[in-house]
């Protein structure tokens, strides 16, 4: 029965000739020594580690060294009490169990300190410094988080002598059956890919598509949540947004402002020059009006109305700013034309009623 157990008939073959008081004192001291190996691991090496992990330039080192250190404490409690079990003289079918729960707590304590190292708030430095993004962060945490965990359930499967490749085919067969009720799911999860692999948009970026605009709050594996102007929160599919043309309002250089002025027919010509080249000079000495493209020309003739074009780009894309910097400039084209003793015109229309003489 032990043959397969060295250690066990090492300490059995030791202990043979001394009571059971002997085997406790010896199992308590085992436990201890692993208790004090642990307080000098984690107090001094440990702190050595992490100490000269300081001094280096960057923080991810500092990071996945904190996220191993209660993994490791538990894990030398583990061992500890494993050690102390086997000098004691306990059954042969206590062993047989004892082995597969010790290998258990040994991969969920290394699994924990993988998937607290996948965290992605340990890798924000390269985010800050490197500019990488935060949704493609959290997109391959999760992805890491999940194998993780996998990888460990299959391995404690297997350490309690089930045949994981009969599981995995299982697993395959249910997965296909899933996969063929679950389409829209999965274009939904490739669509997500998509979007964070060619980041058309990022949180906190305003986009507009032909069904809603917002600003986005979150990018997930199925759907994308945006809130839109008036506080609601709409969710996406990331299928169909994948699928569309999006508009990022956030990545303009510049905004776009465009409109005629109706003036009315009987203005002279000379009026008219002299309104637009104030307007013009007006917008060419505005502090937040782009200077690249401006147009201030006579457009056309109106149904009502001599039709001035005024076209020109404001340096602020933050809504709250163009609405500010359109609406001073508004202000003072009013104020050019009432100078100018110019008025607007109105939708009007003549009527003309022609005598053709009493009727017979």
């Amino acid at each position: 029965m032990f043959e397969n157990m060295p250690v066990l008939n090492k300490w059995t073959e030791l202990f043979a000739a001394f009571g059971t008081w002997q085997y406790i004192i010896a199992a308590a001291a085992a436990f201890l020594f692993f208790l004090l190996t642990r307080g000098f691991f984690t107090g001094i090496i440990f702190r050595f580690l992490l100490g000269f992990a300081k001094k280096t330039r960057t923080d991810l080192d500092n990071n996945l060294l904190a996220a191993f250190q209660n993994p490791v404490k538990s894990l030398f409690i583990v061992v500890g009490v494993y050690f102390a079990l086997l000098i004691l003289p306990l059954k042969a079918e206590v062993y047989l169990v004892l082995s597969p729960i010790y290998r258990t707590l040994v991969i969920f304590f290394v699994a924990q300190g993988f998937y607290l190292v996948a965290d992605k708030n340990n890798y924000l430095e390269l985010h800050e410094k490197y500019g990488v993004d935060l949704t493609l962060l959290n997109f391959f945490s999760k992805i890491v988080r999940v194998l993780i965990v996998v990888l460990a359930l299959l391995m404690v499967i297997q350490t309690w002598g089930y045949n994981v490749g009969g599981f995995l085919a299982g697993l395959g067969l249910g997965g296909l059956a899933i996969a063929l009720a679950a389409q829209d799911t999965a274009a939904n999860v490739f669509g997500g890919i998509m979007i964070i692999l060619d980041k058309p948009f990022s949180v906190g970026d305003w986009i507009e598509t032909p069904e809603v605009e917002g600003t986005v709050e979150e990018i997930s594996f199925r759907s994308t949540k945006i809130r839109t102007f008036a506080q609601a929160l709409v969710t996406v599919p990331n299928s169909v947004l994948a699928g569309k043309a999006v508009t990022n309002w956030s990545r303009m250089g510049k905004r776009r402002v465009v409109f005629h002025l109706s003036i009315k027919f009987a203005t002279p010509p000379e009026k008219l020059k002299q309104c637009m080249e104030k307007i013009r000079s007006m917008l060419q000495k505005h502090p937040e009006v782009d200077q690249e493209t401006l147009y201030v020309n006579f457009d056309r003739f109106g149904d009502s109305s001599l039709d001035i074009l005024v076209y020109f780009f404001t340096k602020t894309t933050v809504r709250g700013e163009y609405l500010a910097v359109k609406e001073d400039v508004n202000i003072k084209i009013m104020e050019i034309l009432a100078g100018e003793g110019v008025e607007f015109a109105y939708p009007s229309r003549a009527v003309y009623l022609e005598n053709t003489g009493p009727s017979s």
